[in-house]
């Protein structure tokens, strides 16, 4: 089985109501591993915050997997099922991940760092991480490799004809944050272990967003459904355009940062005008703090020397302007005007 022909992929698209929903962490949790082990796993906040996001018209959502996960497949299985359930329960079809080459380059299972106060993403972690990723194009027959097969040819082979589950994003942003073009190697076994199982599920990798010209024509070719991250508004249209030319449907899986002016209320006409799928960054601001900007990430390694932690218990700090998410933990909202323009441009999903 290979790619999907553009017809399908057109069928596919238009089976489904328009594609709107968030990129999604629970705030209780720094990161994907923390998301889901056994011992931080937590059912009621997902429950809680995934109905602020069915409340804001999100009829999906995009979560991150980690191959460490696998590593005790039973109750990450049982997890997911769990959160499978609950989407399912307030019509939510998420998009997985299953690789990321953004943020921290060193994973490990267990207990997850504390946030650094005021942090971008500053416990983030890589899958499989940097490391791995260089060793692996060094050696493609590195001793790592089984693992990381069995990983997605297992996890897909079992969700394959899951229909809680909308879309597969087989790997995030590909050569980013110092990676580089590397990635190929390791991308290259994805694709290829993705297509063998073939899922019932779309495939897909981003193209902008990724970097390295080989990196973007391998997932341009191999892609079901042409997926793209747009963080600047004055380039959303004009990344759309460009993206036509593929002739196969668009979906945006990272956008709105205000500080670029890729805010709602300027995407989100853009995307539903043009029937283009879209996720924005974070629904609730908590330990992954991606309300704070990108910049903060230069201010780590002086907050982590100074040992400048938010501790269990403590509140979440706020900038005044916020860079991505959209509610706090109690459910209030940055921007009120903000949430009642997403609920009615979600209101109606059929587009002409």
């Amino acid at each position: 089985m290979t790619l999907w022909t553009k017809d399908k992929s057109f069928n596919w698209y238009e089976s489904n109501d328009w594609i709107v929903g968030c990129n999604y962490l629970p705030s209780n949790a720094i990161n994907q591993l923390e998301m889901f082990q056994s011992e931080s796993y937590d059912t009621e906040t997902n429950k809680r915050e995934l109905t602020w996001a069915k409340e804001l018209g999100f009829n999906t959502v995009r979560v991150y997997l980690h191959d460490l996960l696998w590593e005790d497949s039973k109750n990450f299985k049982k997890n997911l099922n769990d959160f499978l359930g609950i989407c399912e329960s307030l019509d939510i079809k998420p998009m997985l991940v299953l690789f990321d080459d953004c943020h921290r380059p060193y994973p490990k299972l267990g207990k997850q760092p504390l946030p650094v106060r005021g942090v971008h993403n500053s416990g983030w972690k890589q899958s499989p991480g940097m490391a791995l990723v260089h060793e692996i194009n060094e050696n493609p027959e590195h001793v790592e490799l089984p693992r990381i097969k069995r990983y997605v040819k297992e996890i897909l082979t079992e969700f394959k004809d899951d229909d809680r589950i909308l879309i597969w994003d087989l790997y995030n942003e590909p050569g980013q944050f110092g990676v580089g073009d590397k990635s190929i190697t390791l991308l290259n076994f994805v694709w290829e272990w993705a297509l063998e199982v073939r899922p019932s599920q779309p495939l897909t990798s981003c193209l902008d967003g990724s970097v390295g010209d080989e990196i973007i024509a391998l997932n341009a070719l191999n892609s079901d459904i042409i997926t793209f991250h747009t963080y600047e508004g004055e380039k959303l249209q004009e990344t759309i355009d460009k993206l036509r030319s593929y002739g196969r449907p668009l979906i945006c899986t990272e956008y709105m940062a205000r500080e670029f002016g890729s805010t709602f209320e300027f995407s989100l006409p853009i995307f539903k005008t043009n029937n283009v799928g879209c996720f924005n960054w974070g629904l609730v601001a908590g330990k992954s703090q991606t309300h704070f900007g990108w910049s903060t990430i230069l201010d780590l390694k002086k907050k982590k020397d100074e040992g400048d932690y938010i501790l269990e218990g403590e509140d979440i700090p706020e900038p005044e302007v916020w860079f991505h998410d959209i509610l706090r933990k109690d459910g209030t909202a940055f921007n009120d005007s903000e949430i009642e323009f997403i609920k009615n441009i979600t209101s109606d999903k059929k587009i002409s």
